[in-house]
């Protein structure tokens, strides 16, 4: 038997016994039929002047020049048969599913599966020792997918609590000042999410012509607003169609119908029959995330507004990521999508190498069909597993997956600080006033960063934007230029298991958005009622459904969160395949090589210093000129991005 690499993560809690399931399922991710010829595919799509450059894989090639061989799949079925198990199809040829009790499980893959409780009471289970399959099949699988269940992803929005007006004579009555003390930030009270900010509804936040005017979106017809592309969204929770529409219907007028795709996968997050979860995985079924979900689709439209299509695909949410792959896999396998966001995510120890690799495989499927990706970096800093870690909760320096993939765009957070809008229609930027998300600093990797703030543990409470290294990939070839290779930088193996000895670690995020809920934008979500056929509790029930009313504008409220950046940067994308014709393909190496040419970098972007700011840290990594691990390139100025002029 040979060990399957990255297939163990110690964990840092306790055994609490041997795992006993009658039946249960894991997914084992086999390697391409051919690896050196997708490497060498992928780096002739992305390389100008190759005689393959930009000439995108058609629906369902990828799968039959690149799917593992029949003798592969062949030896891999016959081996678990043996075992016991049954082998089911997916979504994907790179995926086989295997069915059985957990000892037979265990007997195939020559492990154990126990129970674990951390310090925090928090349950879950896991492999205690390597993967691994006979030595003849070590070479097909890159890892197994199901012997843990720590990979529940959760959104990455961010709420901001309620306020008290106290404006200044010049302001609309509900706006509220940005805090410049400590101290105003602590007063805020607990009853959110009304705070008072631009011209939404009961200054409920940042409408679609303020975005656009702030990020100086083009005068350039409805081709520069998405028409001729599709734009989607990956979910895991039901929302309203009707919340859609009344968002919609205030800031595009009556006529304005939101052209909404529903795709569901696995049932979908409101599948009448259960028996669709993977056997023996926990689905959550309902409008538990339902203000993600529209918050997603909303930003979409505010950026995109002219697309043909937003694509909403969705699947119950589950906890050992079976049926996210699946979602992943239809959205790849479709080929309909022009730009995709992600604002679900886990951070990197709880989803394991087995689970990162199978998603790379897909994300390598979407690059080479020329489909952009883009994901949220996440909203506690350079802390990413302090809200929902499992095997470590004030953990180091960790970032969450999928951002952290080479073949996503990592979406950072910055906040406007000081700037208000107020209820200009058409604000313009504000120079040297965007600042990386972490109000007044107070996320800190300190235990007390100042004598009445709690460091670390203030990066959960107010939220920061994510950033940092990978612990699983290396540097991509695309990340280069002024500031990449920074005295933060670390190296491989021994901080990035997948990185040869000194190369370094993958970077993110790659670039950012306004991102802080004090500066956030307009969102309208009313919640459902529905119960859920799973046992009740807050992990089902909607949650727009309890937030507190915003006075004079019920259903309306600010939204923050590097989960509102990744939307942005997906619709920003629509609009630039739309009005160029073709599909831009992974962002990455069109934005770095735009950042690493002074001209471009200058109309493209704005670059976030940190210089004269207050906030000028995510945490841990220092915002500077250039590239940083906070900010990373910067925010767009969607004039040149969209059009290739600067406007």
């Amino acid at each position: 038997m040979a060990h399957i690499p990255g297939s163990y993560l110690p964990a840092s809690a306790t055994n609490t016994g041997q795992m006993s399931a009658s039946r249960m399922s894991v997914e084992v991710v086999l390697h391409p039929g051919n690896d050196a010829g997708l490497n060498s595919l992928l780096d002739a799509l992305y390389t100008p002047g190759s005689a393959d450059y930009g000439h995108w894989l058609a629906a369902g090639q990828f799968e039959s020049e690149f799917a593992p061989s029949r003798a592969t799949v062949r030896a891999m079925t016959t081996y678990l048969q043996a075992k016991g198990l049954t082998v089911q199809p997916t979504s994907t040829p790179f995926l086989l599913r295997a069915v059985g009790s957990s000892a037979q499980i265990d007997a195939a893959f020559a492990t154990t599966i126990d129970n674990y409780r951390n310090a925090h009471g928090v349950k879950f289970y896991s492999n205690a020792t390597p993967a691994s399959v006979p030595a003849s099949l070590a070479s097909s699988v890159l890892g197994v997918v199901g012997l843990t269940n720590t990979i529940r992803l959760q959104p990455t929005y961010q709420l901001t609590a309620a306020r008290t007006p106290a404006h200044a004579s010049s302001e609309p009555s509900c706006e509220i000042p940005y805090p410049t003390t400590l101290a105003q930030l602590e007063a805020i009270p607990t009853n959110g999410p009304y705070n008072g900010y631009g011209g939404g509804p009961g200054c409920s936040g940042l409408t679609p012509s303020q975005t656009n005017g702030i990020y100086n979106a083009p005068n350039a017809g409805p081709r520069a607003k998405g028409a001729g592309a599709n734009v989607a969204v990956f979910e895991l929770s039901a929302y309203k169609h009707s919340d859609i529409s009344s968002w919609a219907r205030t800031f595009y007028g009556s006529h304005y119908r939101p052209r909404l795709v529903d795709i569901n996968v696995d049932g979908g997050p409101l599948a009448p029959n259960t028996s669709q979860c993977p056997v023996g995985d926990t689905c959550y079924y309902g409008y538990g995330g339902d203000i993600e979900v529209e918050a997603d689709i909303e930003q979409d439209l505010t950026i995109a507004p002219d697309a043909n299509s937003v694509l909403v695909y969705n699947a119950p949410n589950d906890t050992t990521g079976q049926t996210e792959l699946d979602e992943y896999a239809t959205i790849a396998n479709q080929d309909i999508a022009d730009s995709i966001s992600s604002s679900w995510a886990v951070c990197e120890p709880d989803a394991g190498l087995g689970y990162a690799e199978a998603e790379n495989l897909i994300f390598e499927q979407m690059a080479a069909q020329g489909q952009s990706m883009f994901a949220s970096s996440g909203d506690t800093g350079a802390f990413e597993c302090i809200r929902d870690g499992t095997f470590s909760y004030y953990a180091p320096l960790e970032v969450l997956d999928p951002a952290s993939q080479p073949w996503v765009t990592s979406t950072g957070g910055t906040s406007f600080e000081a700037f208000d809008p107020g209820d200009n229609p058409h604000p313009s930027y504000p120079y040297g006033t965007e600042a990386v998300w972490n109000t007044l600093d107070v996320c800190s990797g300190n235990d007390s960063s100042t004598a009445s703030s709690t460091g670390i543990i203030d990066c959960g409470l107010y939220g920061a934007g994510g950033g940092g290294h990978s612990i699983f990939w290396p540097m991509p070839d695309y990340q280069r230029g002024p500031g990449v290779i920074n005295p933060y930088t670390v190296y491989g193996p021994g901080n990035c298991a997948l990185a040869a000895t000194g190369q370094p670690c993958r970077e993110e995020p790659d670039i950012s958005a306004n991102a802080d809920p004090l500066t956030g934008y307009a969102e309208y979500c009313t919640g459902s009622t529905y119960v859920s056929p799973n046992p009740t509790g807050t992990d089902y029930e909607s949650a727009c459904l309890g937030l507190t009313k915003t006075p004079g504008a019920p259903g309306w409220f600010h939204i923050g969160g590097t989960s509102l950046s990744a939307p942005l940067w997906a619709a920003l994308f629509s609009d630039r395949d739309a009005f160029h014709g073709s599909r831009s393909g992974n962002a990455n190496y069109l934005l770095y090589a735009l950042f690493d040419n002074r001209s471009t970098y200058a109309t493209d972007f704005h670059d976030i210093t940190g210089f004269q700011q207050v906030s000028n840290n995510n945490g841990y990594y220092p915002v500077t000129p250039g590239y940083d691990e906070a900010t990373g390139i910067g925010t767009p100025n969607f004039t040149g991005l969209i059009t290739g002029l600067a406007g």
